[in-house]
């Protein structure tokens, strides 16, 4: 199975999109659901149900984040290179708040003592927290153009710094982020825990759906309206193969538009957004848990393809020298590595979602306090 090059490209940039709404979705369940212990907890049985739900599954849905770190590390080293450049104390960040999960889950029942099983609750909700918010700042940046260029010697140079990346329009992004995977995870927990749980996360599904469709229409208004966007300039951009300095770029006011009027049926992405937020609130409070879990997983992909159809074709754009913006055109990798990873993907992505979907169908349950309360040597 060979694909020409440049399809390869825009498969790759789907198909990472595809790995990164699957991330948010299974492991952003996981730190949704993580964020919320403390707060919809309100003693150490509730608190143990709350783990209990995402218990078997956590580490199976780490594959997830594995899987699309590592597509865009092999679709794209050109934008993992410059991206560790900038991102290097962010990802850090991340990585180290991430450490909190494993040992958080495998540790936090083994003693009796409320202080040192509160400290791990709170542990937990930080590994949740922090990885949701930083992935949206992330997003908010690439969003502004990143500062970085490239030498003589084609090396990646930043020359912003950390707290830069704390701008005020990429903390709404953060937000937006931290608020859609929260309300994925409290979807989760309204389905998958007994009634008085149930409750507060149905509360918390209203609240955090509303703050989502505030936030995202707010980024979305201040994108259109107050941040320049970058435009490929060049006659033929697809002539850039495969140098990231050889194509003219320019930003312009609104050019992160301009996808959605070349090709109208993009507006899909962000309406898909808003009308499964809406969505997600009316099932929550009709009760029926299911399909709100469903309507706030396409909530994630809503919002991921939203920022990458604005942003497309561009991958990681730099404020600057525009022209050093690297694009899914001339950041990939070669012919070759880009269809073996095809292949491997469309053998091994459905074996993920089948084994994904068995160890739900199998281990699917209402979890309660008296269940934990009997199995409490060997439940988290």
């Amino acid at each position: 199975m060979i694909l020409d090059y440049e399809t390869l490209k825009f498969v790759w940039w789907l198909l990472v999109g595809v790995l990164l709404v699957g991330f948010a979705i299974m492991d952003g369940m996981d730190m949704g659901v993580g964020a919320l212990l403390p707060f919809l907890g309100k003693n150490d049985g509730e608190r143990r149900v709350i783990i209990n739900t995402v218990g078997p599954h956590w580490d199976g849905n780490q594959v997830w984040f594995i899987t699309a770190g590592g597509a865009i590390f092999a679709a794209w080293p050109a934008v993992y290179a410059a991206s560790f450049s900038g991102f290097y104390f962010a990802m850090l960040l991340v990585l180290f708040a991430l450490f909190l999960r494993p040992v958080g889950f495998d540790y936090r029942s083994k003693l009796e003592s409320p202080k040192w099983r509160n400290n791990w609750d709170w542990g937990l909700m930080v590994g949740g927290v922090v990885p949701s918010l930083v992935f949206g700042v992330a997003f908010g940046n690439l969003l502004q153009g990143v500062p970085f260029s490239y030498d003589d010697l084609m090396r990646p140079w930043y020359s912003g710094s950390f707290f830069g990346l704390l701008n005020p329009f990429a903390l709404l992004a953060g937000v937006v982020s931290l608020s859609m995977i929260v309300l994925h995870g409290a979807t989760f927990l309204q389905l998958r825990t007994e009634q008085v749980i149930a409750e507060r996360a149905k509360k918390a599904v209203t609240i955090l759906g509303l703050v989502f469709i505030a936030s995202f229409a707010l980024a979305g208004i201040w994108l259109a309206f107050g941040i320049d966007g970058y435009q490929i300039v060049s006659d033929r951009p697809h002539d850039a193969l495969p140098n990231p300095i050889g194509k003219d770029v320019v930003a312009a006011a609104g050019a992160w538009l301009s996808n959605y009027r070349e090709y109208p049926i993009t507006i899909a992405a962000p309406v898909l957004g808003f009308a499964a937020a809406i969505l997600t609130i009316l099932f929550s409070r009709a009760g029926r848990a299911g399909w709100a879990f469903f309507s706030s997983s396409l909530v994630q992909a809503g919002t991921i393809f939203t920022a990458g159809v604005s942003m497309f074709p561009f991958v990681m754009p730099s404020s600057t020298n525009p022209s050093n913006s690297l694009t899914l055109w001339d950041a990939s990798s070669s012919h070759l590595t880009l269809n073996v990873m095809f292949i491997a993907a469309v053998i091994f992505v459905p074996i993920i979602i089948a084994y994904t979907w068995w160890t739900f169908a199998k281990m699917w349950r209402v979890v309660t306090v008296a269940e934990i309360d009997a199995q409490s040597h060997s439940a988290y």
